[in-house]
């Protein structure tokens, strides 16, 4: 009972999350990064201090010790990626916009989805600003550049990086080639049938608009460069403590070595940064208890490739994806099979890292770059879904994807691989129609 009372200050966090921005008197309010660090201490703290004086203080040092080395690493990205800007404005045809996303997803699993979002979303915003509609290119930015595409690498998302501390050998995520082009090629293709039949609905005036503000392309702040390579080496190389010194310390030289006109031309503003820091922190502070109960009631549930996808999935869009992986790596070091990757059985690894790394888009709070992105681009003026609209969002463009993904490479049946194949013929015909993006334009 009182591990169940544990996970209230988790709940309410979500639910302020979800419900503040929706309140007109409220969304203001809470849109200040200094209001949600309030929220944020006024719910974790309590719940921390629970847990220090039942004997978990190592659980807690523990959390707070990923929390550092996630700020450090986004935060780094975001400053050096800050000090890089793409200007000019292409065309915001489907076929351009396509390229983006799918550039994106390539680096993701480079310099990793906070590296990738934080370096193109900005152009991206930038060509599509004669765009009236324009929310669903941001959505599709979130599924692929800031999720999805980091599946390759350790380097990618925080999940794969903690199973290579784990002993998961480097190259191995380059296993789950088939299922990252599969879910990243049919979310491409999803997004240009969608964005072509809203380019095609586009009034005569945004189009004009958008054909005779064409400029070439020019890339500044190039030296920042060196700076994500380094970012690269350090968190592949380097171990903590070190390693989070080391990336604030590529953060500190970015904004100083970095030009400020770049960074005023990127427009880059450090509230979606401090957005990030504030919410995650409350996630973290309050995180343990639903863990917690998590460990508690895992051995009773029905543990196979399925549901370890479906448990690890869920859990990641909503609690930080990298400690669900680490929960669920070690139920399934339990598990008896042959492979085994790190001691853990290799069909079990394949679904806990793509549960991990692919769910973490279906909210907001999954991964920290949803947040940044989705924070970038409203203040650039794009119109963006609710914490509710964007879930519900998700839930029918990714959603099927993921879904096709499972019966094509966990299941793996005759019967499963037809099926698949259907879904994704079903959601292409669909988007064609399309789908609409909920409480957006």
């Amino acid at each position: 009972m009182l591990q169940a009372l544990g996970v209230v200050p988790f709940v309410a966090l979500l639910a302020c999350i979800a419900v503040l921005p929706l309140v007109p008197r409220a969304a203001d309010w809470w849109g200040k990064p200094l209001h949600q660090l309030g929220v944020s201490l006024l719910l974790g703290l309590p719940t921390a201090a629970v847990l220090l004086a039942t004997g978990d203080a190592a659980h807690v040092a523990s959390t707070l010790h990923e929390y550092v080395g996630f700020i450090a690493l986004l935060s780094a990205l975001f400053v050096i990626c800050g000090g890089i800007h793409l200007s000019g404005d292409l065309r915001a045809t489907p076929r351009n916009n396509t390229a983006f996303l799918a550039l994106g997803g390539v680096l993701a699993s480079v310099i990793g989805t906070t590296g990738a979002s934080m370096l193109l979303i900005r152009p991206l915003l930038s060509t599509n600003s004669e765009r009236a509609r324009r929310a669903h290119t941001v959505v599709f930015a979130i599924f692929v550049m800031a999720n999805c595409g980091g599946l390759l690498t350790p380097l990618g998302d925080p999940p794969l990086f903690l199973g290579l501390l784990r002993g998961v050998p480097f190259l191995w995520t380059l296993n789950l080639f088939g299922p990252w082009l599969f879910v990243n090629g049919v979310l491409l293709v999803a997004y240009y049938l969608m964005d072509r039949r809203l380019w095609r609905d586009e009034d005569a005036a945004h189009r004009e608009w958008d054909e005779t503000s064409v400029e070439p392309l020019k890339l500044r702040g190039r030296r920042q460069f060196l700076l994500l390579v380094g970012v690269v080496l350090t968190v592949a190389l380097v171990s903590s403590p070190f390693r989070e010194i080391a990336l604030v310390t590529l953060g500190v030289i970015s904004w100083l070595w970095g030009e400020k006109q770049v960074r005023h031309d990127a427009g880059f503003e450090w509230d979606p940064i401090l957005e990030v820091a504030a919410i995650f922190l409350g996630i973290f502070l309050t995180m343990p208890a639903a863990l917690k109960v998590l460990h508690h009631v895992a051995p009773s549930l029905p543990l196979n490739e399925i549901t370890f996808f479906g448990f690890t999935g869920g859990l990641s869009a909503f609690l930080d994806n990298a400690p669900t992986y680490a929960t669920f790596f070690d139920l399934a070091s339990a598990m008896p099979g042959e492979p085994r990757v790190a001691g853990v059985p290799e069909v079990y690894l394949v679904a806990i890292s793509l549960g991990a790394v692919c769910c973490g888009a279906l909210s907001y709070i999954g991964n920290g770059p949803n947040f940044m992105i989705r924070s970038v681009a409203e203040a650039q003026g794009t119109p963006m879904p609710s914490f509710g609209g964007y879930l519900v969002t998700a839930l029918r463009l990714l959603g099927p994807v993921l879904v096709s993904m499972v019966l094509i490479f966990l299941v793996g049946a005759t019967w499963s691989i037809a099926v698949g194949v259907a879904v994704v013929a079903v959601l292409l015909a669909l988007v064609w129609r399309p789908i609409g993006v909920s409480s957006a334009s």
